[in-house]
């Protein structure tokens, strides 16, 4: 289950997809350190992006890939 406290790297190993929604957002150095040990919430602090509305995206594909 997709959420905020996921480690960015864990969460695009799971869901590939994710990358889209990450640069869709503005955050587009998924291969960067911090990505190794940043969760969701703090890369999107790092870079002034709306946690909530990224989340709302993220979410979005976890149901899309349930279904």
């Amino acid at each position: 289950m997709i959420n905020k406290d996921m480690i960015i790297k864990e969460l695009v190993d799971q869901y590939p997809m994710s990358i889209r929604v990450f640069a869709k957002h503005g955050l587009r150095c998924l291969g960067c350190g911090g990505a190794l040990f940043e969760s969701v919430e703090q890369g999107a602090k790092m870079h002034g992006i709306n946690v909530d509305a990224l989340m709302e995206d993220l979410k979005e594909l976890e149901e899309s890939k349930e279904q």
